[in-house]
C-alpha cells in the first residue's frame, strides 16, 4: 500500500480545546502550551498527476474550517509534490530578476523535470538550504528607497509551494476586515469595505497608523510560535526558519538581523499576516466587541489599516492601548505618520463651530479619503489620487518616453495605452475624475512635447496629434461602481468591516 494511501486513511483526532476557547483574541494562543495533534490532511490520487496536486489541499482546508484548534502534523509532502512545484515554476515571472546564484527562469527550464525532481527529494530528506537574498531597492513615491530581497529561483518555487499549502488553513482563519495579500481579495475591496463603513456606521474619527518599518520589526521567535498554532509539522517550521534566517547579501556582503523578515520573497506577505493576525487583528476585534461602546470599523491592508470610531474618548483610549500591545511584540506605530482625526458627516460642522477649518483628509492605498457631500447634500467620501503619486507617475512616464525617443510611433503608442489603462483600472473610482482627467491630458502633453523633440526639421501640430492620442490612448473613465452598489451584492447585507 502507497504512503498516500495510508495517511488519507488515518482519522483526523484535533487538540484538546480549551474549557473556555478564545476565537477572536490573541492572549488565548500566545501564553499557551502546544499540544500534539495528528490530522488527516492527504486526499490525492494514489498516482501523480495534474489533477492531484490542487485537489490534495481539500481535505486540509475543510479541517481547518471546521476545528480552529487543530495543528496539522503532516504538511509537507503537499510543500514537495512536483506537479505543485512545477505549477509554481510556470507562474513566476519569465524576466523576474535573478538571486544571488544567477539562475534565471529560462535556465532552470532546460532541464525542468530534472531539476523539480532532484528539489523534491532534497525537500524530502532535509538537504534543502535556504541562500540570502539579494538586495534591491525600488523607488517610493515619497522619492525615498524601499529595500526588497530577490531570493533565488529554487527558493521562490519551495515559497510558492509553501504559501499554497498554508493558504489552505490560514484562509479559515484570517479575519473579513484583512484583505491583503488573500486569495480572491485585493486593495479595492479593502478601499470599497472602507467606504461603507464609513457612511454606514456611525463613524466620527478615523484613526490613520502606520507601523514604523514593520518588515524589519517582525520578531522571527514570535512569529514561530504563531505559525505553531497551527503548524505541527517541524519540517515545515524549519523551511520558515531557513528562510527567516538566510540573510541579506548586498554589495557583496552577507549580512544577518535579529529581526524582520526580507520583503520580495512569496511567503513574506503571507508571514507578514499571520503576524498582524494574531498581534492586531484577534485582539482589535475582542476589543471592539467587549470595550467599545459605539460604532468601531477596521479595514486592513497588510502593514496598512484604518480604524473608524463613534467616539473620541474610545478613540484615544484604544489607540494608547494599541500602543502597549504593539511594544509587546517588538512593533512601533509611526509618531509622525499616526494621527487621529475627526471625519465623518458631522465633522465639517464641528471644526466650523470650533474656527478648525475644513476636515483632515487620510490616505490609504492610493486614494485621499476627503470629506464631501452629494448633490442632495448628504454626507459622502470623495476619493482622489493621491497627488504625490500622480506626479511620481508623470516622471516615469516622462523618463521613459526619453529612453524611447527614437522608437516607432505604434510601439511607443502601445506602451502608453498600456500604462493609461492601467492606471484608469485602478484609479477610475467614482468623484475621481478629475484627477483621471489631468493624468490622461499630462500623459498626451508629455508625448507631444517628446514627439517634437525628436525631430528638427518636421513640426508636429495638435491636429495630428490629437489624431494620435485617440489611436492610441484610451479616454479617461470611471471604471469602478460605486461601492454600495458593488458590496450590496457581494456581502448581502452584512457588513464587510465587521
Amino acid at each position: 500500500m502507497m504512503d498516500g494511501q495510508r495517511q488519507s486513511d488515518r482519522p483526523v483526532v484535533p487538540t484538546k480545546a480549551p474549557n473556555n476557547p478564545v476565537c477572536t483574541g490573541a492572549e488565548g494562543p500566545e501564553g499557551s502550551g502546544l499540544a500534539e495533534g495528528n490530522p488527516c490532511q492527504q486526499n490525492a490520487p494514489r498516482t501523480q498527476r495534474r489533477t492531484g496536486a490542487p485537489s490534495a489541499l481539500a481535505r486540509v482546508r475543510e479541517v481547518a474550517g471546521k476545528d480552529r484548534q487543530v495543528r496539522f502534523t503532516t504538511l509537507l509532502h503537499h510543500v514537495y509534490d512536483v506537479d505543485r512545484l512545477r505549477a509554481a515554476y510556470f507562474a513566476l515571472k519569465r524576466d523576474a530578476a535573478p538571486g544571488v546564484d544567477g539562475e534565471t527562469w529560462r535556465h532552470y527550464g532546460e532541464a525542468l523535470e530534472r531539476n523539480l525532481a532532484d528539489l523534491s527529494e532534497r525537500l524530502q530528506r532535509g538537504a534543502y538550504r535556504a541562500k540570502p537574498v539579494r538586495r534591491a531597492y525600488i523607488p517610493k513615491a515619497d522619492g525615498r528607497q524601499r529595500p526588497l530581497g530577490v531570493p533565488v529561483l529554487e527558493d521562490k518555487l519551495v515559497q510558492r509551494a509553501t504559501v499554497e499549502v498554508l493558504n489552505a488553513i490560514y484562509e479559515a482563519d484570517f479575519l473579513g476586515f484583512s484583505y491583503g495579500f488573500r486569495p480572491g481579495r485585493g486593495p479595492h475591496h479593502a478601499l470599497d469595505a472602507l467606504y461603507a463603513g464609513l457612511l454606514t456606521r456611525k463613524v466620527n474619527w478615523v484613526l490613520d497608523a502606520d507601523i514604523r518599518g514593520f518588515f524589519d520589526a517582525i520578531v522571527p521567535g514570535w512569529l514561530v510560535k504563531f505559525v505553531e498554532h497551527r503548524v505541527a509539522d517541524r519540517r515545515v517550521v524549519r523551511l520558515i526558519q531557513k528562510w527567516l534566517a538566510a540573510g541579506v547579501l548586498e554589495d557583496g556582503t552577507r549580512t544577518w538581523s535579529e529581526t524582520g523578515t526580507p520583503q520580495g520573497g512569496s511567503v513574506s506577505p503571507l508571514l507578514a499576516n499571520v503576524y498582524l493576525h494574531y498581534v492586531f487583528d484577534r485582539w482589535v476585534q475582542r476589543w471592539r466587541r467587549t470595550q467599545a461602546r459605539g460604532d468601531v470599523i477596521v479595514v486592513r491592508y497588510a502593514d496598512d489599516f484604518i480604524l473608524g470610531f463613534q467616539h473620541r474618548a474610545e478613540a484615544e483610549r484604544f489607540l494608547a492601548e494599541l500602543r502597549a500591545r504593539f511594544a509587546r511584540f517588538g512593533l512601533e506605530l509611526h509618531p509622525e505618520k499616526t494621527r487621529l482625526l475627526e471625519f465623518g458627516p458631522y465633522a465639517a460642522q464641528s471644526r466650523q463651530r470650533a474656527g478648525q477649518g475644513k476636515p483632515e483628509t487620510f490616505a490609504f492605498l492610493g486614494f485621499t479619503h476627503i470629506c464631501g457631500k452629494k448633490r442632495n447634500g448628504r454626507f459622502t467620501v470623495v476619493r482622489q489620487t493621491i497627488r504625490q503619486r500622480l506626479q511620481a507617475k508623470l516622471s516615469e512616464v516622462k523618463a521613459e518616453l526619453r529612453r524611447r525617443l527614437h522608437a516607432p510611433i505604434p510601439v511607443v503608442g502601445a506602451w502608453l495605452r498600456s500604462v493609461v489603462s492601467g492606471h484608469l483600472r485602478y484609479y477610475g473610482v467614482p468623484m475621481n475624475g478629475p484627477a483621471l482627467s489631468t493624468f490622461c491630458f499630462q500623459v498626451g502633453r508629455l508625448w507631444y512635447r517628446a514627439l517634437r523633440r525628436r525631430s528638427q526639421t518636421a513640426r508636429l501640430n495638435w491636429e495630428r496629434m490629437r489624431r494620435l492620442l485617440r489611436r492610441w490612448l484610451p479616454p479617461p473613465r470611471i471604471t469602478h461602481p460605486y461601492p454600495l452598489r458593488r458590496l450590496g451584492v457581494v456581502t448581502q447585507g452584512k457588513s464587510p468591516v465587521r
